[in-house]
């Protein structure tokens, strides 16, 4: 039978009895209350015990642990159990609230036919309340029983939208789409949550004074079924308007117009509000931003937009540090100027400097990079960047110094693909297996990058792909030469709350090339360490010549981990890494691919986890330790 139960919100409360009401020292309403003398005694501090009990479900016989949970959570007398209130009546007021705050619950899991007792001493809450007589038991005990009965579905879903636009109707989200499905679990935070799916539905088809005219929550008793009916209405469609820009100091308020690349005139869409956000928050030069519409369409039907920006401090500079029972100690550092001539131009100074616990000082390993970045340098959409660079690497295999220099022409496709092109120059001097070669490449670099990543540093969901060519030549002798590489990155939530991660990575490339000594040590292909298979010395796996890794022309990595949150701050993470790389410009599974298992931990950090891993190969060649460990700041991958 309908019981014709209509619900105005997801929450449904008995009202309480009329009291006296007053705003901002205004007496409004009702009888007002003289204030207390000085005389008057303060109320005592009153402790109380609580006891929770959920009744079992009469057809399983089981009780509801995740309701039960819930209703622990969101108890005021649970979760204030232990501090002493103001007297009797801070009890009482913290029961009644629970009576709604278990109603609420139980709406919140289906549960609409639910009994909720509170008992004060033994005695019904509405009976305590009425009682002049003072408590006498100490502590107060409470007792709070939640009878949650059957999980209601969800029955009739009627969702309407009204727009002056007859084509949406057909275009803009049904039920399904809304979340709301026939038969299944009728949770009132779904209601909620179709009715912001609606409205945002609305807002990115030109509708942002959207709202929801009508709603309708009947639930028949008999049936265990929740109907819902959801009304919107568009209201007026609008058109993007002027753009203005608030709170500037050097930032050119011009600049942040173009950058931001909202198109005056057209119909408004909520989405392009969104990426203009995320563009320029991307520039790093803002403390904080916000772009938001107008609060009024105006008579011509355009929506004025305004962006209130607080810029940061135009200079900055960093360090960190790194270390592995490897590679030793590595200390870093930079400096760096956000916003060299008002539209977010960057210069940046960085270096580095590894194995810095060596014995012999020439063994260090160094890097000096300078870097200039121009945002918006041809149209919103693209930048240019250019950096030059002095490095010196000495791993176990070769030494390595080198001088570059690079420009890259930088276009953002959308929010998730991009692109970058442009031109190399790299000089080396070498020394290795093959003896001591100088070499000049000039090469076209080019890449294409797809990332939808919840999170740079920590991701809990999303993909990250990169894939990279570069045709190139070497000066001095006209050797030609083609780089190429691929690597993707997945990460997928166990659960609700992302407590667990299943992180993985695949990884490949090929260098095309009339011989390897064609081809710098330091552009080979080698693997082993932090960066790559765990366990294994840090660039100790790809082909020999006796017992020295010469690196290779093609290889193949794959890299699996498991991660858990213990604590809000603690985590903790398992792996399997495997590589192999090859001399031939195809993997051709000459070489045996090379496995590394381990586990480690993490803090999390508002600037991303510290990682502390310890990785250990399965098959250790010459120069390979038992075990490996690994620090460094964000996750491995």
């Amino acid at each position: 039978m309908l019981a014709g139960l209509v619900l105005a919100a997801a929450l449904l409360f008995a009202a309480p009895p009329a009291q006296a009401f007053s705003l901002f020292g205004i007496h409004l309403w009702g009888e007002e209350e003289t204030e207390a003398s000085a005389d008057d005694a303060l109320p005592e501090p009153t402790r109380f015990t609580v006891e929770l009990t959920v009744t079992p479900n009469p057809e399983t016989g089981e009780v509801d642990e995740d309701l039960k949970a819930r209703l622990e959570r969101n108890s005021d007398l649970v979760t204030n159990q232990d501090s002493p209130v103001s007297g009797e009546a801070g009890v009482l007021a913290l029961a009644s609230g629970d009576f709604e705050n278990m109603v609420g619950t139980l709406y919140t899991r289906g549960y609409y036919g639910g009994l909720v007792s509170v008992r004060i001493d033994g005695r019904p809450l509405s009976v305590v309340i009425e009682d002049p007589n003072p408590i006498q038991t100490r502590p107060i005990p409470v007792e709070v029983t939640v009878t949650p009965g059957p999980v209601f579905s969800l029955g009739k879903v009627d969702i309407r939208y009204k727009t002056p636009r007859a084509e949406l109707q057909d275009m803009l989200p049904g039920a399904g789409d809304l979340g709301l499905v026939t038969g299944e679990p009728a949770f009132s935070e779904k209601v909620l949550t179709a009715e912001k799916r609606g409205l945002s539905a609305l807002d990115d088809e030109g509708f942002p004074k959207a709202r929801v005219a009508d709603r309708q929550l009947s639930a028949n008793h008999s049936a265990n079924t929740l109907d819902v009916t959801l009304v919107f209405d568009s209201g007026r469609e609008a058109f993007f308007g002027p753009v203005s820009v608030e709170g500037t100091e050097r930032m050119d308020p011009v600049f942040i117009r173009s950058y931001a690349n909202i198109p005056e005139g057209m119909r408004y869409d909520a989405r392009i509000l969104k990426r203009a956000e995320t563009r320029l928050r991307d520039l790093g030069v803002f403390a904080s931003l916000r772009v938001r519409p107008d609060d009024t369409i105006a008579a011509d039907g355009t929506l004025p937009i305004t962006i209130t920006v607080s810029e940061r401090p135009r200079r900055v500079f960093g360090f960190g540090a790194s270390w592995s029972s490897n590679e030793g100690f590595g200390v870093e550092g930079y400096w760096r100027h956000r916003n060299l001539f008002g539209q977010a131009e960057k210069l940046q100074v960085s270096g580095s400097v590894g194995k810095i616990d060596t014995v012999n000082p020439e063994d260090l390993e160094y890097a000096l990079r300078l870097a200039f970045e121009k945002p918006g340098a041809f149209g919103p959409t693209t930048s240019f960047t250019t950096s030059l660079a002095a490095v010196q690497e000495q791993p176990e295999n070769y030494t390595s110094r080198s001088l570059s220099a690079d420009a890259f022409f930088v276009k953002d496709f959308d929010e998730t693909l991009s692109g970058r092109v442009g031109g190399e120059v790299y000089y080396a001097n070498e020394e290795d297996v093959f003896g001591t070669n100088d070499y000049f490449i000039v090469g076209i670099p080019g890449y294409l990058t797809y990332d939808t990543r919840d999170d740079d540093l920590n991701p809990s969901s999303g993909i990250y792909a990169e894939a990279y060519v570069e045709p190139a030549i070497d000066a001095l002798d006209t050797s030609p030469l083609v780089f190429s590489r691929f690597s993707a990155a997945s990460y997928l939530g166990l659960d609700d709350a992302n407590r667990f991660i299943l992180a993985g990575r695949v990884a490949t490339g090929t260098i095309y090339s009339d011989s390897l000594q064609d081809i710098p040590a330091s552009r080979r292909f080698f693997l082993g360490g932090g960066g790559s298979v765990r366990g294994y010395a840090y660039k100790n796996i790809g082909p020999r010549i006796g017992d020295e890794v010469i690196g290779g022309r093609s290889f193949l990595q794959l890299n699996g981990e498991l991660r858990t949150k213990l604590t809000d701050n603690i985590g903790a993470v398992g792996f399997v890494d495997a590589g192999a790389a090859f001399e031939q410009s195809l993997p051709d599974f000459s070489e045996p691919l090379q496995v590394g298992v381990g586990a480690g931990l993490r803090y999390f950090t508002p600037v991303g986890p510290l990682r502390l891993d310890v990785g250990v190969p399965l098959d250790p060649k010459e120069n390979d330790p038992s075990f490996a460990i690994y620090v460094g700041l964000s996750q491995s991958f």
